[in-house]
C-alpha cells in the first residue's frame, strides 16, 4: 500500500514537474516561490539535469527558451515583479513557438506589495502580459496534489502546442501542506514534442497549418533554421509582407483556439440543482467549496464551477451551466476573472473581493449567499 506523503505546493510543483521530464530549471529566487528553486537545484542534478540561478528574472526566462530549443525541457518560477520582467521573453517564446513552463507563486501587489501574502491579482497578466495578440495557456490548482497534476500537465501541454504554457499558484497553495499520495511515474502519460525525421535540407521549422505546429528541431541535431522574434515566414526568416504575418498570428492563436477540447479541464459541484453558482479558483476556490456546504446545510442550492484552466476560460461549460442561476464569482483581487465571466454568461453577477493580503474565507461568500437568497445570518 502506497502510504501519502506530508508534502508542501512549491514542492509538488517540482514533483510535478521531475515526472514530466523537467532536465533544465534557471530561476532567480522570490519570496513566495524560492522553494521550487531551492528544490530544483537539489533535485536536478541527481537526475542528469542543469539547475542555474541567474542574474534575474529576464535572464531567467531567456535560459529556459534557450534551453528548450535544445531539446530540454524547461521551467522557470517566480512571483510578483519577477513575473512582470519575464512578459517580454514569454512572448519571444509565444512567437518563435519554444515550448517551456513558467511556474508563478501569486503574492500581493501591486510592485513589491506584501511578498509573503496571499494574491490572485496576475490573472489578467497571464493573458495580456506581454504585448501583441499571442497564445496562452494558464493553470490554477487548488491544492497541493493538483499542483503536482497540473505541473505534470503544464509540460505536456508546453509540449504538445510548443507554446509557453504558465501555472498559476498562489501563495496559500504554494505554501500550504498536504497529504497526498503521488502516481507512479510509469502510470503517467508523458507528451514529448514532435521533431523532424526527414532530410535536414527540406526542413521547414513553421511549416504548419492553421491549428497545429510544425516538427521542432533540437539545435544541433543536424536540422539548423532561423529563430528570431519578428514576425516570420514558414522557413522562420523576417517578413513584413501582409499575407505571412497575418497567417502566422492566427495560426499561433488557432492553436489553442482549435484544440479546446484537448486543453480545457474544469470541475463542477453540485451544480444540477443549484439556484446559485459560485465560480472560484485557487485557494479561494478552497473556501467557496466550504461556503457552498454550509449554505446547503441551511437548505440554499449553491453549486461550483471550479475553472482548472484559466486562459484559455471554458466558456461554453460556464454558460451552460449558469442558466437560469444567479452568479457569485470571489476572488482575490478586485474582479479579474469577474469582467469575463459576465462577459460569458451575459448578466450582472455578484462580485466577493478582497485585496488586504489576508485568504479570503468562506464566511464572507456566505454572505454573499445569504444576501441573494434573500436570507439573514441566523437561516
Amino acid at each position: 500500500m502506497i502510504k501519502p506523503i506530508l508534502m508542501q505546493g512549491n514542492e509538488a510543483c517540482i514533483a510535478g514537474a521531475l515526472a514530466a521530464g523537467m532536465d533544465f530549471f534557471a530561476g532567480y529566487p522570490i519570496t513566495p516561490s524560492t522553494e521550487i528553486a531551492e528544490l530544483a537545484a537539489e533535485r536536478l542534478p541527481a537526475r542528469q539535469g542543469r539547475f542555474i540561478q541567474m542574474e534575474d528574472e529576464i535572464a531567467s526566462m531567456g535560459a529556459i527558451i534557450g534551453a528548450s530549443l535544445t531539446g530540454r525541457k524547461a521551467m522557470t518560477a517566480t512571483s510578483g515583479p519577477g513575473f512582470s520582467l519575464k512578459q517580454e521573453n514569454i512572448g519571444y517564446a509565444a512567437i518563435t513557438e519554444v515550448p517551456c513552463v513558467v511556474v508563478n507563486v501569486q503574492r500581493a501587489g501591486p510592485s513589491t506589495g506584501i511578498p509573503t501574502a496571499p494574491a490572485q491579482g496576475d490573472v489578467m497578466q497571464a493573458r495580456w502580459g506581454t504585448h501583441g495578440d499571442h497564445p496562452v495557456i494558464a493553470l490554477s490548482p487548488s491544492s497541493v496534489a493538483e499542483t503536482f497534476d497540473l505541473t505534470f500537465r503544464c509540460f505536456n501541454l508546453a509540449e504538445r502546442f510548443r507554446t509557453p504554457v504558465i501555472l498559476l499558484l498562489d501563495e496559500i497553495v504554494g505554501h500550504m501542506r498536504e497529504a497526498i499520495v503521488l502516481p507512479a511515474v510509469e502510470t503517467l502519460e508523458l507528451v514529448h514534442r514532435l521533431r523532424p525525421s526527414g532530410d535536414p535540407a527540406k526542413y521547414i521549422p513553421y511549416d504548419a497549418p492553421l491549428g497545429a505546429s510544425a516538427p521542432m528541431a533540437d539545435f544541433g541535431s543536424g536540422y539548423p533554421y532561423h529563430v528570431t522574434g519578428l514576425t516570420h515566414d514558414r522557413e522562420g526568416f523576417t517578413t513584413a509582407k501582409p499575407s505571412e504575418v497575418e497567417f502566422l498570428i492566427r495560426r499561433l492563436a488557432s492553436k489553442i483556439e482549435m484544440n479546446l477540447e484537448e486543453i480545457l479541464q474544469w470541475e463542477e459541484l453540485q451544480v444540477e440543482d443549484a439556484d446559485i453558482l459560485l465560480v472560484a479558483y485557487g485557494a479561494t476556490a478552497r473556501s467557496a467549496r466550504a461556503a457552498m456546504k454550509q449554505a446547503r446545510g441551511k437548505g440554499i442550492k449553491v453549486g461550483l464551477f471550479r475553472p482548472m484552466t484559466i486562459w484559455p476560460f471554458p466558456e461554453e461549460a460556464l454558460r451552460q451551466v449558469a442558466i437560469g442561476k444567479q452568479v457569485i464569482v470571489p476572488e482575490m483581487n478586485l474582479g479579474q476573472l469577474a469582467l469575463e465571466i459576465e462577459r460569458v454568461v451575459h448578466k450582472d453577477i455578484t462580485t466577493v473581493t478582497q485585496v488586504d493580503g489576508e485568504p479570503l474565507k468562506p464566511d464572507k461568500i456566505l454572505a454573499a449567499i445569504y444576501n441573494l437568497a434573500g436570507t439573514g445570518k441566523g437561516v
